[in-house]
Order: C-alpha cells, then structure tokens, then sequence
C-alpha cells in the first residue's frame, strides 16, 4: 500500500537572530494503533498528567495541552512517532481516559460530532460545571473553524476538555480531502473572544484562508452584523449584483479565479438573524444555520458593496519541527523548546512508571531535544 501524505508542516523559526523556513511532509500510516500501545499511552499519560498537576495544578496542564508543539512533543513522548498521522486523534483519546481520576472530563473525539454534546451533559453534572457554558464553547469553537474560518480543512475530529472550575481547552482537526492534508486547531478559555484572534495555535499547512476572525476582518465582521439585520430580501439583491460582478480572487491554491457566490445560502437562518437582530457577530455566528456559505457571503457582500475587506490571512501561527538525527528540515530551537522539555523530563522521571518504560521515554524524549 502506498503511504499518502496527511500532514504537512510549514517551518517557521528564530535562532540566533535568523529566521529559518521549510517543510516537513508527515506520511499517513495506514491501520491504528495496537492495543498495547494504546494501554501504554493512557498509563504514561495518565503518570506526567498526574506529577504536572501535583507541581503546577490543573490550569498549567491545560496551558500546556492547548499549545500545539507541547502537545506534539507529548504525543511522541507516549511512543507515536513524530510523523504519524495519530498523533491527534489516538492521543486525544488516550489522554481522555487517562485524565478521568484526576477530575479532568473530556467529550467528543473522531467521528463522535452527534453523540458530544451529550457526552458534555453526561459528565459536567457529574462536576457540577455549567452544562450550557461548556456545550456553547464546544459548539462555537467547531463553528469557528468550520465557518468563521475558511481555510480548505473540514473538522472531522473535536474534542473539549473541561474541570470542576469551568475551565476548557478544545483540541479538533480538520481534513483537506483535495490534497490528503490534516490541520489541528487548539484553543483554551483564556480566549477573550470567539471571534477576534482566538486561537491558541494552529499547526498544519500554511496558505490562504477567509479568515473572519482575524483582527483585520473587524469592519467587515460589523457590516455582516449590519447586514443580517436587513429583511432577506435585500440581501438577495446584494447577491445578485455579485454574482453579475462575478469579482476574481486568489485561492487556497494561489491561483487567480472567478468567484461566485456560494448557492447554499441559509435564508431561513437569516430570516432567524433579521429577527433576532444579533448585536453582534459571535451572537450572529451561534444562530443555527449560519454556516460556512452564509458566512462567506456576508463577507463578499460587506467588500463589495459596503468596502470592508474581510482578511485572508491564514491564522497558523505555530509550527512544528523535531528535526532528527539527519537534522531534517534542522534541528530544534532549543530555547523553543525550554519549558515543554524540562516539564517533561520532570514528570516522566518523577512519575510512577516501570523502570524500564520510564527509560524508553527518556530515550524518545531526548530526541526532540538537540
């Protein structure tokens, strides 16, 4: 069977005052991990989740957890290989059952879109957290990524974590099924906002994206506000005007094309818009029915007519590179990786492991470090 390429990772990094770029194309390793790597993973996991929480508490492991590098190094550390492509869903699911003693709840996962929500009800009772504060940043935080921003990658994997304090970290990735690419978006409740640079990192491919949640999409966010306020029937008129425009733009694919507006527009939900007259776009983005092509169209309709441009600027602003014993694309920045290694090697050599699967980790461990 040939190995198709799933991730791939745009490099960019500072080390002594020089910027360095590259790639590093990750393969898709067919099948799934064995179960005597998946039980090892949750015990491990379950051991520095444990030390990290004893030493820093709770919140420094989410802080952690929602930083896409950590959590890469983390996922090696368990015994993936830094190039796998289960380094976000088998880990994730790890991580979900080995966090469960320590009153850490964790609901959704690969393929589970239609049972998280219930998931989240089940398990926030039992911490007695708001149920509805947890569902709203499940559902926004997958609203976001899916419509909000539009990137070329569809969510297929979501997971939130959340604790008795009401604090949550989303980890959820999407799939590009044109060119076989994966992206993990990573968000924490520190966020001020759902809509206005809310990520705590994305790791996956760099290109070009519809990015309304990018501070320079706030005029063009405030029109669409101002725009769903209208009866529908005026904003019917504003896409037919566009469509007899027909405005070129360039794509995910750096090339130059006609756009047209998306046909799968909502007009029931903004005739649910118009009624509600949202005071603004977070309030508009969580209306049922606002997806992706109703937001791309508020977008092409606020440039056009009413002249805020909306950002196309793709959000990734973490990237991801171990380099290896061949130093490819190059060696770690080691003052990148400070925080996360020495927070490692702590847990993993206080942890209560066997002697020799402790060893094993220390060995995988190191390298990642040069």
């Amino acid at each position: 069977m040939l190995l198709t390429p799933l991730y791939f990772f745009y490099i960019s990094s500072h080390y002594n005052n020089v910027e360095k770029t590259g790639i590093a194309n990750l393969p898709l390793h067919p099948g799934k991990a064995p179960a005597w790597l998946y039980k090892r993973m949750v015990k491990l996991g379950r051991a520095i989740a444990g030390v990290i929480i004893e030493e820093y508490g709770e919140e420094k492991l989410f802080e952690l957890l929602s930083h896409p590098y950590w959590f890469q190094s983390l996922a090696c550390v368990l015994g993936y290989d830094w190039h796998s492509s289960g380094t976000t869903t088998v880990t994730v699911a790890a991580l979900k059952e080995a966090l469960q003693p320590y009153n850490i709840m964790a609901a959704g996962g690969k393929g589970m879109a239609s049972r998280t929500m219930a998931e989240i009800e089940e398990k926030a009772s039992k911490l007695g957290v708001s149920v509805e504060r947890i569902k709203y940043a499940s559902r926004m935080t997958a609203k976001v990524d899916n419509a909000a921003l539009q990137d070329g990658y569809n969510l297929y994997h979501h997971a939130i974590f959340f604790d008795e304090h009401g604090r949550w970290i989303v980890i959820q990735q999407g799939m590009n099924t044109g060119n076989r690419y994966a992206r993990r978006y990573h968000w924490i409740w520190k966020a001020r906002s759902f809509v206005d640079e809310p990520h705590a990192g994305i790791i996956g491919k760099k290109g070009m994206a519809l990015n309304m949640v990018a501070r320079e999409s706030d005029d063009a966010r405030k029109v669409s506000v101002d725009i769903v306020k209208e009866k529908p029937e005026k904003i019917a008129r504003h896409v037919k005007a566009f469509n007899m425009l027909k405005p070129k733009q360039t794509t995910l694919d750096n090339k130059i094309v006609e756009l047209s507006m998306p046909r799968r527009i909502n007009w029931d939900a903004l005739r649910e818009a118009y009624e509600i007259q949202p005071s603004n776009y977070e309030e508009m983005l969580s209306i049922k029915g606002i997806g992706a092509a109703t937001v791309r169209a508020l977008a092409y309709i606020s440039e056009l007519v009413y002249g805020a441009e909306p950002s196309w600027r793709d959000p990734v602003k973490f990237s991801f590179a171990v380099g290896g014993k061949d130093g490819v694309p190059y060696p770690v920045n080691r003052k990148a990786m400070d925080e996360a290694t020495t927070i490692l090697q702590t847990t993993i050599e206080e942890a209560k492991i066997g002697k020799e699967e402790k060893m094993k980790a220390l060995k995988r461990l190191r390298k990642y470090v040069p």
